[in-house]
């Protein structure tokens, strides 16, 4: 299977799912909490469900791991990694900065990443080699050069985050994997969190490589495994990092 092969397939996923979570949002749909205090959502579930469906029956050989459903161990040496929607709480309370998170894990390196948002009719998608797309059109980060010109975005802000806040221009919690998409996309410059899971980062990665730019975690190494993410255009890393790191 070449790549871009799986990239159009996990797009049209993206898709699909995204779908089915727009015939449950702001409609007040079945809503309850896990042990972590997070929301889980039947338009959670049910996206799952539909993209693990898809991938079994077209890739029966295929692993998949889903924030929902768990592991299912495969023998092909790829990997589906998934997060049916991406920033619920965004979803629960009628904000559309959700998303469908997508990507292609290939012999341990995130070959193939999308993110669908749906309600905003955005889907960013990239592969290793192939550069990335915002709605099939070529997207790239921005050319901010200096701190002092950059919008920094976080799904939340903390002390850990002070002195880089202070020299950003400017700071907003445009969070969840729509501050991804934005810095990918050239309209932000650096999006931190610092609590991810590996299918927040995992269709990341490659999306904000292929656009030119960075992800790794606090400690500046390049992984989808941290526990943490940094993205930014690149031009800014090295400011970015020296701030965080105090």
């Amino acid at each position: 299977m070449e790549t871009d092969e799986l990239l159009e397939f996990a797009v049209d996923l993206a898709r699909g799912a995204g779908e089915i979570t727009l015939q449950y949002f702001r409609k007040k749909p079945e809503t309850s909490k896990k042990s972590d205090g997070s929301y889980v959502t039947i338009a959670d579930r049910e996206a799952e469900s539909y993209l693990r469906r898809r991938i079994a029956e077209r890739f029966p050989d295929d692993g998949i791991l889903g924030e929902e459903e768990g592991e299912l161990e495969g023998r092909s040496g790829r990997r589906w990694i998934l997060d049916p929607i991406d920033g619920t709480f965004a979803f629960v309370h009628g904000v559309p900065l959700y998303g469908v998170l997508i990507a292609v894990e290939i012999k341990g390196e995130m070959s193939v990443g999308v993110v669908n948002v749906p309600a905003l009719r955005e889907i960013v998608s990239a592969a290793k080699g192939l550069g990335c797309f915002l709605n099939g059109a070529p997207a790239r980060v921005s050319s901010t050069a200096e701190l002092k010109d950059a919008l920094l975005l976080s799904t939340s802000f903390s002390r850990a985050t002070e002195s880089l806040q202070a020299r950003a221009g400017v700071s907003r919690t445009w969070g969840d994997c729509y501050g991804y998409v934005l810095v990918a996309t050239g309209r932000a410059d650096i999006m931190l969190d610092p609590v991810m899971n590996l299918w927040d980062c995992a269709p990341l990665l490659p999306i904000m490589e292929e656009a030119g730019g960075t992800f790794t975690d606090w400690r500046g190494v390049r992984t989808a495994y941290g526990g943490n993410s940094i993205a930014t255009n690149g031009l800014l890393f090295e400011e970015v990092m020296s701030l965080i790191r105090q």
